[in-house]
């Protein structure tokens, strides 16, 4: 599994949770653990609050609020270092997103989301079979050749690149939550090393016809050897609102004998 799909989920650090009076740390009624799975009624919590908000919005979609108005910091400013035998500062494969700001999540103005063609599109690119995504469907599905590309799932971050060799280019949609007319910005982080070019720069919401766009984003290496993964992010302001993803690229160099 991508590691961007399993962090994202991982929002909330330092949580305590109540656990039950027979659990062993407890002491004459309820103990206390922490841990980032313990998060997750806090995040459902959050959810649930979202919903009542928005009740039309998707599971993608408001799971994309979360991330794209998350921290990057701790609510203070100061940095979110990752816990273990010897700390470091925390990147995306540790936070995912950021610590949940509930209140920006409210109003994150875009959302990427999700329809049934693109969990299709998915099956296809990750190698289901037409047989087993059709026993899934319900209905006869044929998948389109050449495959879609795994890159292109409209989560709420760049899919992590795990072999970039020289450049590639995936594509996004963002749908417009906000106000109807409403332009935005890219602002790009490149992680080290690496080039990312987004077009177009500039999204333009003009209508309640015209609330989804798609933008491309081409992430070309200047690394000669094979590196880790290195960290950016891209978000789309209109100088007010902020709507970031992270994005996670390694270099491979593929030596031709």
């Amino acid at each position: 599994m991508d590691p961007m799909f399993k962090i994202d989920a991982s929002f909330c650090q330092h949580i305590l949770a109540a656990s039950s009076p027979l659990h062993p740390n407890a002491h004459n009624g309820f103990g206390l653990l922490s841990g980032t799975s313990l998060s997750t009624p806090v995040v459902s919590g959050i959810i649930a609050l979202l919903k009542s908000l928005h009740p039309n919005w998707s599971p993608v979609a408001l799971r994309s609020a979360l991330v794209t108005t998350a921290w990057r910091t701790s609510p203070s400013g100061e940095p979110i270092f990752a816990e273990g035998s010897n700390k470091k500062l925390a990147d995306p494969f540790d936070y995912g997103g950021g610590l949940v700001n509930p209140e920006k999540a409210a109003k994150p103005e875009l959302v990427y989301d999700m329809e049934i063609e693109d969990y299709i599109s998915y099956m296809c690119a990750v190698g289901y079979n037409d047989s087993s995504i059709s026993r899934v469907l319900g209905k006869k599905n044929k998948c389109p050749t050449p495959e879609p590309s795994v890159l292109d799932i409209n989560l709420p971050s760049i899919v992590t690149i795990p072999n970039l060799e020289k450049e590639v280019t995936l594509t996004k949609t963002v749908t417009n939550v906000g106000p109807i007319k409403s332009v935005y910005k890219a602002v790009i982080e490149s992680p080290l090393g690496i080039t990312l070019t987004v077009k177009p720069t500039t999204l333009v919401f003009n209508s309640a016809a015209n609330r989804v766009l798609t933008f491309s984003v081409k992430a070309k290496t200047s690394h000669k050897v094979n590196t880790g993964y290195f960290f950016g992010s891209l978000t789309w302001t209109d100088g007010v609102h902020n709507v970031t993803i992270p994005v996670s690229v390694k270099t491979k160099i593929t030596i031709k004998r």
